[in-house]
């Protein structure tokens, strides 16, 4: 999904299995992963930067207040937002923003050009590190903790990939017992906020999550007593390919998309740059520095490089590079890499994130999505003064 054709790849892996008559029946279809940490739930319930009309209305008749009807920004807009001091307030629901985001450099300036930043966060990263001119750290709990309020148990609900929802809670001892949960954090500051005069009781809510559940019931499609199917197994979602509904295709049948080829035209000193992750680590947060099914060893910068395009460029394995990309006139540069030969198409060449990070030019996404283009990056290899 981190190319600038990437919707387009994924509408002929759709295309493939439409072709097979792999749709609308068990154990086939798609599988599109939205991500982690309930990323997938959070759409499900309108947490987007998209309005979606039907939604917002379902708010306005049962919550009682008229939610926003402009669009707010993706993680790129964000970005620029910030840069351009339009942004002034940063806050983070978990995560490590600068180590996710592309263009390291780029986003750490926009992230100081804030007013404030704040970060809800279970433990410490880089971007608790990289602040705006006041910064806020409100440590909360994890979900492999218990979450007790006076005295009782309290779970959240998830979404996972398959669309499934279900209960989830901790088991762990919390850190501390001065620890605030992320639902009482934002409950709370929304009920300081409007000083009680809201149509919600942000307080109950922020105390008690079956509240949460039943104003989703009631504004969102598919959630219905949530409270009490997502105990055990959970429920499904409604899924139109699942139960065969594709009344609102035209003519009721899917369409074959035609989709272009993507030109690389590579300069003859350029490489093309794929980011990858390690065995040690997921996704920001590295466990350790091996990475044992490549047969790398308490090293991360390195690059993975074909033995013949070694031999052409004059380097061994373990000389030390830099590496430089040219995007729009801008040289973007991440240095000392080590080289390793790898069996990898010539002409391409790979590295981990987040370290080849900064290479990644902010302003170049995949259409449509916007997602960066971290799995072809158009770069340069240069050996440091020295090294054979």
């Amino acid at each position: 999904t981190q190319h600038k054709n990437s919707v387009e790849t994924i509408r002929e892996y759709v295309n493939l299995l439409l072709v097979k008559g792999a749709i609308g029946k068990p154990n086939s279809g798609t599988c599109p992963v939205r991500g982690h940490s309930n990323v997938q739930g959070d759409r499900s319930v309108g947490i987007m930067h998209q309005v979606n009309k039907t939604l917002n209305a379902k708010i306005e008749e049962h919550l009682g207040f008229t939610p926003p009807d402009h669009e707010g920004v993706d993680v790129v807009g964000a970005m620029e937002a910030m840069y351009t001091n339009k942004g002034k307030v940063f806050m983070c629901l978990g995560g490590n923003f600068l180590s996710a985001a592309s263009d390291t450099d780029y986003t750490a300036e926009a992230i100081q050009n804030c007013k404030l930043t704040v970060q809800v966060s279970t433990k410490l990263n880089r971007t608790h590190l990289v602040t705006g001119q006041t910064a806020l750290i409100l440590p909360t709990k994890g979900r492999s903790e218990k979450d007790l309020k006076q005295g009782k148990e309290r779970v959240v609900t998830t979404e996972n990939s398959m669309g499934r929802v279900r209960e989830s809670k901790g088991i762990l001892q919390p850190a501390s017992g001065n620890l605030l949960s992320e639902p009482d954090i934002v409950a709370g500051i929304a009920h300081v906020y409007f000083k009680g005069e809201h149509p919600l009781d942000w307080k109950a809510l922020g105390e008690d999550y079956d509240l949460i559940r039943e104003k989703i019931d009631l504004v969102v499609k598919g959630f219905d007593n949530t409270k009490e199917r997502s105990k055990g197994t959970g429920y499904y979602l409604p899924n139109n390919v699942r139960e065969r509904n594709f009344s609102d295709l035209p003519k009721g049948k899917a369409k074959i998309t035609v989709n272009e080829l993507p030109a690389h035209r590579l300069q003859t000193d350029e490489f093309m740059l794929m980011t990858i992750r390690s065995h040690d680590q997921f996704n920001t947060t590295i466990y350790g520095l091996d990475d044992r099914y490549r047969g790398v060893y308490n090293e991360r910068r390195v690059l993975f490089m074909n033995p013949k395009d070694m031999a052409q460029l004059g380097v061994q394995q373990a000389t030390t590079v830099d590496l430089s990309s040219t995007y729009d006139g801008k040289v973007r540069t991440a240095q000392q890499f080590k080289i390793v030969p790898y069996e990898i198409p010539s002409g391409n060449v790979a590295a981990y994130f987040p370290e080849t990070n900064p290479l990644v030019p902010y302003n170049h996404f995949a259409d449509r999505s916007r997602t960066p283009i971290s799995k072809s990056v158009r770069v340069r290899i240069v050996k440091e003064q020295g090294c054979r």
